[in-house]
């Protein structure tokens, strides 16, 4: 953990320079991204779910460093905008769970009540909060069951933030935005130049150089995968963005935010033939995929051959090494779960909580292939010679 810690306060140094300079891009960061480690494709993506949450309190700045230090492939966040606009690495709409907004007394006039997806729900509301507010709470840990260590240590992080953590790793680290509950945002967040939440966040990763298809070139350089549970505003994004996008889906029982479409209706043949021409791939709950029987698992649905069909990635979320998410069939051990997701499901991305087992496991069965790295180690080396001679 020293060399964590030792890459942390580079990082928090870096960052607060960038946040105050306010860049259009860090320009050393693009200019060596050429020396640095490719990001691995060829096999499965170790996706870090809000980074490595299941050690650290999700969406901050230190686990997302583990998670990197780790060997995630993505580092994956949620994107929510605040009362003056600002967009924040955040999951929930509410700030109740995950900080110690209850124990700032200043604000116990802002809870409220709204509608968030047909439901009625009362809190602290991201939306009621500026930025500079938001910064003076903590982040704390979700589940009681998890380290509490490092509770009130962090910060909420700006999407800003988020992004400069993954340009200035010393390797290729792609990010893994998800715009969050875009109907609710842009209900209650309002801009003076009259553009969208869907706006704001493509602008913001345009501004720091993310652009291209699915494994062009620049794509390489700085991967990136949009997700969304909301399909009209990947439909949106697509005409300001050819960056890859996917189309998360829910629990059957839960109807899109914003077309009120039923999980059939969404995972039928004729829709997926549909949002392939937006997205490269869909990000389904995984008991959707292989529905449980008391805490066992059933048989496999349809859902990944029927995707991988129409040539569209699947990446199912979340897993997580507590015996409390694995079903009986796996006898308390994740590997024996990652076995069965990457082996018999065959699966192209997994959503985890724990980066590191999924790094481990994936080490142990899939290796970086000796090969691959000689060549990559003779581009490097042709590429330097090329810069060194003037051409």
């Amino acid at each position: 953990m020293a060399a964590f810690w030792h890459i942390s306060i580079i990082v928090l140094v870096l960052l607060s320079r960038e946040s105050n300079a306010n860049p259009a891009a860090p320009q050393h960061s693009q200019l060596d991204v050429n020396h640095r480690k490719p990001l691995q494709t060829f096999r499965p993506y170790n996706i870090a779910h809000r980074g490595s949450n299941g050690e650290i309190p999700e969406e901050t700045t230190a686990a997302y460093l583990r998670a990197i230090e780790e060997g995630a492939d993505f580092i994956e966040s949620d994107i929510l905008a605040t009362k003056d606009g600002h967009l924040i690495c955040f999951h929930d709409v509410t700030l109740d769970a995950t900080t110690d907004i209850a124990n700032h007394t200043e604000f116990a006039d802002r809870k409220r009540t709204y509608e968030v997806e047909r439901q009625n729900v009362t809190g602290w509301f991201v939306v009621d909060f500026t930025l500079g507010e938001l910064k003076s709470l903590r982040v704390k840990q979700r589940y009681s069951f998890r380290d509490q260590q490092y509770n009130g240590k962090y910060q909420i992080i700006t999407f800003d933030e988020y992004i400069l953590i993954a340009l200035y790793a010393d390797r290729v680290v792609g990010i893994y935005p998800e715009l969050k509950n875009p109907i609710f945002i842009n209900e209650h967040v309002k801009w003076s130049d009259g553009k969208k939440f869907e706006d704001r966040f493509v602008e913001t990763l345009l501004k720091y150089g993310y652009r291209g298809e699915y494994m062009s070139q620049d794509w390489l350089k700085q991967p990136l995968f949009i997700q969304s549970f909301a399909p009209s505003s990947l439909v949106y994004m697509s005409k300001m963005t050819n960056s890859p996008k996917i189309f998360l889906i829910d629990d059957t029982t839960v109807r899109t935010q914003d077309t009120n479409q039923s999980y059939d209706d969404i995972t039928s043949n004729g829709y997926l033939a549909f949002i392939r021409k937006y997205v490269v791939g869909i990000g389904p709950w995984k008991d959707t995929i292989v529905p449980p029987l008391d805490n066992y698992l059933g048989p496999p649905t349809d859902l990944v051959a029927r995707a991988h069909a129409l040539n569209l990635q699947v990446h199912p979320y979340t897993f997580r090494n507590e015996n409390v998410y694995l079903h009986l069939d796996f006898h308390q051990d994740p590997y024996l779960e990652y076995e069965y997701w990457l082996g018999e499901i065959g699966v192209d991305g997994l959503f985890t909580d724990f980066t590191g087992t999924l790094h481990r496991f994936q080490e142990c069965t899939a290796p970086y292939p000796k090969n691959q790295k000689t060549a990559e180690a003779l581009l490097q080396k042709i590429t330097y010679m090329i810069k060194d001679s003037g051409y």
